[in-house]
């Protein structure tokens, strides 16, 4: 049953079995941040930046996720308990702001990257195995892991530590392959178009960048596990984060030294590929460099190192995300069965969301569920951040207040963030919504004013309105009920 505790207060939930450490808490943020991403953003760009511009923006998308990491690093010293972003938002903010944070991290945190994931994984083990069904092939993924991480603290340590020494591994070797196989000369080769050299082509580019360094803030969820959280966290996003930015770097100069941009085409065929409805031997610059360098045979292994990188992440997010939900169940927010007991990890809350991640997989067009979930993230971690200048205003009971250094990241990753927001909202695909029965004038005009377009039909309206609106909307709406039925509760249990 609920109980009537509010977000806003951290419980004081200490756990006595803290199975990961520094190192684990490094894995963890590599296992979040290394996807897909790094293979195919650099083939997009190359279509209208120069290698230079590419190189720049890499590392340009390294401080600022560096930024946040320093930011929340601050934040995690001063809260350093589980619950990530419905934790910090609820006790810097306003409880009902982490309630929204909450829910959002339960409808579109976890489980839908998650079941995204699983797909695209399936789609690469079909390269290695043609006979495979990629959607059953996920769905299997997303079974075991969940039964792993479900059935011990220990030894969901260890297979999430496993996966990522086996993805370090696998990355090294590539870069290694890239660098001592392939050219390490400046290329020369110039893109078909140069929009992307202009200062809005270039800003536009980070929002995809952005993206491929999300993940950063991966060990903050499971705070409650690590020993002496209050430092291994902050350590943790920070060595995790960087790690991540430099390996970017040089292999994102592989890429750029061994392809021209017609050879990093190769990338537009990614969501044909991962959707089913095309086979091809190559869709990310991994296993076109591998392809260029060593053969056709090479591409295959990239394959399944591609494979690993994605079961790596989901296991990762299957490990991390129930954390939110059994703290948020400990604070009454949702059924306590979902809290878990002291010493093992929360069972309900594991099964739960790989029960949601499977809903996802096998009833929607992941594509289209996901098109807008990374720039509600960034929304979420936006909001998180603007938390510590309340702290610098007024600080926790007994602490000092945050030091100069993060309130300049924070300030930093806020400017970044509204820029990746603005084109989220801008470029996001539209969604037509009935308004009302009976139009109201003046309400027609700003509603369609920020829509961009208005058609009247009967008494009201039909806009189109950025179907990233409708997603945030849904998310505070959900988010806002759970908060009032919680103060009702909470009211009459006084």
């Amino acid at each position: 049953m609920y109980s009537a505790r509010c977000c806003g207060t951290p419980r004081g939930f200490v756990s006595t079995t803290r199975s990961f450490g520094l190192w684990s808490g490094v894995g963890l943020v590599i296992a979040n941040m290394v996807g897909a991403g790094v293979f195919l953003s650099t083939g997009f760009m190359a279509q209208s930046m120069k290698p230079g511009t590419i190189l720049l923006a890499w590392v340009v998308g390294g401080v600022l996720a560096l930024a946040g990491a320093r930011a929340y690093a601050e934040i995690a010293r001063f809260l350093p308990s589980g619950g990530g972003e419905y934790r910090y938002v609820g006790t810097l903010l306003h409880p009902a702001l982490g309630y929204v944070a909450g829910w959002g991290s339960l409808l579109v945190g976890f489980s839908a990257p998650i079941a995204l994931d699983a797909l695209a994984a399936g789609a690469f083990a079909r390269v290695l195995f043609p006979a495979l069904d990629a959607r059953l092939f996920g769905a299997g993924l997303i079974v075991l892991l969940t039964l792993l991480h479900a059935l011990g603290m220990h030894l969901s340590a260890r297979v999430q530590n496993g996966l990522v020494a086996v993805k370090v591994a696998l990355l090294v070797g590539f870069v290694l392959v890239g660098l001592f196989a392939g050219e390490m000369s400046w290329p020369t080769w110039t893109p078909p178009s140069t929009d992307g050299e202009t200062l809005s082509g270039f800003a536009s580019s980070l929002f995809y960048i952005a993206f491929a360094y999300s993940g950063w803030n991966a060990a903050i969820y499971a705070a409650d596990d690590f020993k002496e959280p209050e430092r291994t966290v902050p350590r943790a996003m920070l060595i995790g984060c960087f790690v991540v930015a430099v390996l970017y770097l040089v292999v994102n100069f592989i890429f750029v030294a061994n392809l021209t941009p017609e050879q990093g085409t190769v990338v537009f065929r990614y969501d044909a590929f991962t959707s089913g409805a095309a086979q091809f031997d190559q869709v990310t610059l991994g296993q076109a460099v591998m392809a260029k360098l060593l053969g056709a045979g090479a591409a295959k292994v990239m394959s399944a190192v591609t494979l690993v990188l994605f079961i790596s992440a989901i296991s990762a997010m299957t490990l991390v995300g129930p954390r939110v939900y059994s703290v948020m169940a400990k604070d009454g927010v949702l059924p306590a069965f979902l809290a878990g007991k002291e010493g093992h990890p929360p069972t309900a809350a594991v099964l739960l969301q790989g029960g949601l991640s499977l809903l996802v997989l096998f009833t929607h067009e992941l594509r289209t569920v996901l098109a807008n979930v990374g720039a509600i993230l960034v929304f979420f971690a936006a909001l998180t951040v603007s938390g510590l200048f309340r702290l610098a205003i007024k600080p926790l009971e007994g602490q000092p207040k945050p030091s100069a250094l993060g309130l300049a990241s924070a300030f930093l990753y806020l400017c970044a963030s509204a820029w990746m927001l603005y084109v989220g909202f801008t470029s996001s695909g539209l969604m037509l919504v009935k308004v009302g029965h009976a139009s109201d004038p003046a309400f027609d005009a700003v509603l369609s004013k920020l829509a961009g377009l208005s058609l009247p039909i009967g008494s009201g309206s039909l806009y189109a309105v950025p179907s990233l609106t409708i997603w945030v909307g849904v998310i505070f709406s959900i988010g806002l009920a759970a908060w009032a039925v919680t103060q009702r509760i909470t009211s009459r249990a006084r």
